[in-house]
């Protein structure tokens, strides 16, 4: 998966909507709709979301 443009903010409390492991992108929907990955997900996932129009955004790295 490329990098994004941006980045968000995430903490250690945001988990994967599809495993529950930490979640690394946030993946907003034409709809509103907010979906969050981790990174096997998002990589997974990618070309459904691109197809999507989804905006996907990759988390701050934490100092």
């Amino acid at each position: 998966m490329t990098a994004p443009a941006t980045t968000v903010r995430l903490t250690a409390t945001d988990r994967c909507d599809r495993c529950g492991a930490r979640a690394r992108v946030l993946a907003t929907l034409p709809s509103g709709g907010e979906l969050l990955f981790c990174q096997h997900h998002a990589n997974e996932f990618e070309a459904r979301l691109k197809d999507m129009d989804a905006l996907v955004v990759a988390a701050a790295d934490e100092s």
